[in-house]
């Protein structure tokens, strides 16, 4: 009986399958007969709280905003805006704290944080469930659950806590969601050795479980947190989102360019100030070199990019729901994907069938029951086979589940074994339903896991007939002639049985076992009419079969140099049974696919694991914390990791991962809310179309960057080479914000929409520490500055000494230089190893419509009187038009020639040159 009066000792443990039924409730100091009091359960909710999973605080809106201030770069214009203004430069000054303005409204509204994981894993307790409480049953809401209330549970109920049971009743559980296990779990209440990792704990049943045949009577002793879906929740509490490939990169980039920035500018300054220039003209100087020096149009281009590659993701049923993923799924080196419902149909389906000796195969996949039987490759009249027909009857009749037709699909009603017996049935061409109606059932002994088998009792026409499934070693036990082919029978071998069913196993298949024999007309079935003369018919061998796109994309990344890795908690042979059909590679340096299962896991020393998991492709029966475990050991490999999933056990992997990606139609909104994109198909084949789109948002940023580091870069050696010759400005800090801004919107953007070039997946993943920056590519960028250097300054100088020009109109014309070499440079850039005749002057319909605006643009930067007083510029001299585009000119032939010699020096030296 429960003891008000007493303070309890319960506490919530993990321990509790290894102890038998009887010792928890005394642990938990409760009677099962009649539950806790009202006010006990009272009490234990003052302690304990409510079965609720606590939520994580989000970052304020303010918060967020005020966060894209918090780069090195925009603190340096900050500094030059309040400088220019000190100055009283207002325009300049209001000119460049808008831009900051601008970029930070654009990284905040892109920066949607969508934290949905922990408020759905609450959810998942939100229900009603049955309890016993003051000797009554009673109906309450699953939150004023508490460690010990007796919870009974029947079919089509959903667990409401973490229970031990204490009363079993043919209990299967559907645990997928937490373990990975693609078929319902038989429990029971017998105690269990304390290293049973979670998918073995059969006499426990889990929050957020299902059950999905026969009844219970458990005993609460875990709730809200310290269940197992708490303790997941805890652990995407414990997670954080990593930097993706590209964000690094730009970090790392923006510090050396901090660095140069603050050494050129007061550089600057001292060199002018020790010629004897003025300390407010040298600080413009100093603020010219560092807003010429910053690609302010980077972090837009970034955004819209990105944007772009979501566009296109979404149109190849892949969404996006962190803007930086697109670009990571380019640079991912590891793809960890769950087994079932993601390369697997989450549809077990009979492969194999044994009987009268022989072995017929199963055509067709999942509930849809398309598909034929074959013998040797031929088709099977089944009619002819006695003991196939028999089997299959037997299948189809000890049956409690069934298969109905939907506007979306084959659902299945019951269990999904019983479902695979209903199909194979369907594609022997048998009709169930007439099936039924011809051998109405009399009685039935049910399922019971310590039996292992289910046996019914069907009338035909003036006898009954017994079918029986079950456990192959059962059948054994119970059978003594088996059926031949023609129907005859002759005297059971069980060592050729055993040895069929090992067989079966070995390839992945569970197998069971079915018999049959005739009866006396009787009312009732109980175990004696089973015990013994059962005729066995056969064995029937089902999988969930792997998604037949799924091994086409599976080889495509393995193409592309991406590995995959399986990750599952499933049993071990059915996991290397599925990822041999599926194709998935042993890493190199093994000659078999090895698997390695959660038990041998944990018995290898933290600093080793990083190397075991390099060296296997298959992981079986391991825990979510396992999961989380392997995934920031492939990280600390330096490996950029996506992680596939749809169950809760998938969620704290999915956080941690380089990107997480959730299934969209049967994915929890727990792995969903994890993720940070999600398959609308629930198809990993989309996942190759994304990875091919994320490759082409690399190559596209890529592209955009090495496009507008020579600018920002001639900027500042112009400003130098002025100081150093103690010449006046050739540019002022609102001109180059011009130049940086529109050249960026005009020509920069276009680049966003560049096709994918040739080739894209047959090229292996960039290494995740190579720079943006390659040394080929660097060298490219210093050519065409010094051009645009040579030329703005060449230019500057003689149409002052020659042409008579006015300082404002000289400076004008240097903006038009750096525009129209930024212009032809645009079209090198559309391909960084190719000229673009090669990939087509017209595959990008806004290049050329781009330029044209910029030109536009540009003549009224050069010649509109509002734009000269805002920008101090003045119109020019025709003339200084020509001189203008022989430079743009001399620049692309420069960069061309410089591909040509690269692409020579390939050829020759295939390692010497890369991009």
């Amino acid at each position: 009986m429960t003891k008000p009066h007493k303070k309890p000792r319960v506490t919530q443990t993990s321990t509790y399958h290894q102890i038998d039924a009887a010792a928890a409730l005394r642990i938990l100091e409760v009677d099962a007969a009649t539950g806790l009091s009202t006010a006990e359960a009272a009490r234990r909710q003052e302690r304990f709280g409510r079965n609720r999973i606590r939520s994580a605080q989000g970052q304020s809106a303010l918060r967020r905003f005020l966060s894209q201030f918090r780069q090195p770069l925009v603190y340096i214009l900050l500094l030059a805006g309040v400088v220019t203004f000190l100055l009283r430069e207002w325009v300049d000054g209001g000119v460049i704290l808008g831009v900051v303005l601008i970029n930070a409204l654009v990284g905040f509204v892109q920066e949607q944080r969508a934290e949905q994981a922990l408020a759905a894993l609450s959810r998942l307790v939100q229900t009603e469930c049955t309890v016993r409480r003051d000797g009554r049953r009673l109906r309450i809401a699953a939150d004023e659950i508490v460690p010990g209330d007796i919870v009974l549970l029947q079919s089509g109920d959903q667990v409401p806590a973490d229970l031990r049971l204490i009363e079993v009743r043919n209990l299967r559980v559907d645990e997928s969601p937490l373990t990975g296990e693609s078929v319902p779990i038989d429990k029971h209440k017998e105690p269990l050795p304390t290293d049973s990792v979670l998918a073995e704990r059969r006499n426990s049943a889990y929050a957020a479980t299902h059950v999905t045949y026969g009844q219970a009577t458990g005993v609460v002793w875990a709730t809200g947190d310290q269940t197992e879906a708490g303790r997941i929740a805890g652990l995407l509490r414990g997670t954080t989102d990593l930097a993706t490939p590209l964000t690094r990169k730009i970090a790392a980039f923006s510090q050396l360019l901090l660095w140069i920035i603050l050494a050129l500018s007061a550089l600057a300054f001292g060199l002018g100030v020790l010629r004897g220039h003025p300390a407010s003209q040298m600080l413009m100087a100093a603020v010219a070199i560092a807003v010429g020096a910053i690609p302010e149009g980077l972090p837009a281009a970034v955004t819209i990019t990105l944007a772009v590659g979501v566009a296109r993701m979404a149109r190849r049923q892949a969404i996006i729901r962190k803007l930086p993923a697109v670009e990571t799924l380019g640079s991912t080196t590891v793809i960890c994907s769950d087994k079932t419902g993601t390369l697997t149909r989450n549809q077990m389906t009979v492969q194999q069938i044994v009987a009268g000796g022989q072995l017929f195969d199963i055509t067709g996949s999942g509930y849809d029951p398309v598909g034929e039987i074959r013998h040797r490759e031929q088709p099977v009249d089944v009619r002819s086979q006695h003991a196939l027909l028999t089997c299959l009857k037997a299948g189809a009749l000890a049956n409690d589940s069934t298969v109905t037709r939907k506007d979306d699909g084959w659902h299945v009603e019951g269990d999904p074994t019983e479902a695979a017996l209903l199909v194979v049935a369907h594609k022997a061409g048998l009709k169930v339903a007439e099936l039924s109606r011809a051998h109405p059932r009399i009685d039935s002994v049910p399922f019971e896991s310590e039996h292992q088998f289910m046996a019914t009792r069907h009338a035909h026409h003036e006898r009954h007939m017994i079918y029986w499934k079950g456990a192959v070693e059962r059948a054994l036990e119970r059978c003594t002639h088996y059926m031949q082919s023609d129907g005859s029978l002759a005297p059971l071998v069980p060592e050729s049985i055993r040895r069929a069913s090992e067989e079966m196993a070995g390839r992945g298949l569970r197998v069971l076992a079915f018999a049959c024999r005739e009866s006396a007309v009787e009312p009732s079935l109980d175990h004696s009419h089973v015990a013994t003369g059962l005729v066995f018919v056969g064995l029937q061998g089902m999988l969930d079969p792997p998604r037949s796109e799924a091994k086409v994309a599976v080889a495509a990344c393995q193409q592309a140099g991406i590995r995959v890795k399986m990750i599952t908690g499933d049993h071990p042979l059915t996991a290397r049974a599925v990822a041999e059909k599926l194709g998935i590679q042993a890493p190199a340096g093994n000659a078999t696919l090895s698997v390695c299962t959660g038990h041998a896991l944990q018995s290898v020393a933290a600093a080793d694991v990083p190397d075991l998991v390099e060296r296997t492709a298959v992981f079986a029966r391991v825990a979510p914390e396992q999961k989380l475990q392997l995934v920031k050991a492939l990280q600390a490999r330096g490996h950029i990791v996506a992680m596939t999933g749809d169950g809760v056990n998938d969620a704290p992997a999915l956080r941690q991962a380089d990107i997480g990606i959730a299934m969209g139609r049967s994915g929890t909104d727990v792995a969903k809310g994890a993720s940070a994109m999600q398959l609308l198909d629930d198809n990993f084949a989309t996942i190759e179309a994304a990875v091919e789109e994320g490759r082409g948002v690399f190559d596209n940023l890529r592209k955009f960057i090495i496009w507008t580091l020579p600018t920002n870069t001639s900027e500042a050696l112009v400003m130098m080479a002025a100081l150093a010759l103690g010449t006046a400005l050739p540019v002022l800090p609102v001109q180059l914000l011009w130049v940086n801004m529109a050249t960026s919107l005009f020509l920069g953007l276009t680049l966003v929409f560049e096709p994918k070039e040739p080739g894209l997946m047959q090229r292996p993943p960039r290494a995740p520490n190579r720079p943006i920056l390659t040394f080929p590519l660097f060298m490219r960028t210093g050519l065409v500055a010094l051009v645009i250097l040579a030329g703005a300054f060449g230019l500057f100088v003689l149409e002052q000494q020659t042409y008579g020009a006015s300082l404002s109109a000289a400076r004008t014309v240097v903006i038009n230089v750096i525009v129209a070499v930024e212009a032809a440079y645009l079209l090198s850039c559309r391909s960084l190893l190719h000229p673009p005749t090669q990939i087509g002057l017209f595959s990008n319909p806004f290049i050329w419509p781009g330029i044209l605006a910029m030109l536009i643009a540009q003549l009224l930067f050069t010649y509109a009187p509002l734009m000269n007083r805002l920008f101090h510029t003045t119109p020019i001299r025709a003339d200084a038009w020509l001189r203008i585009a022989a430079i743009a000119a001399v620049a692309m032939l420069a960069v061309e020639l410089e591909k040509w010699l690269r692409w020579r020096l390939r050829a020759r030296f295939p390692s010497s040159a890369g991009d």
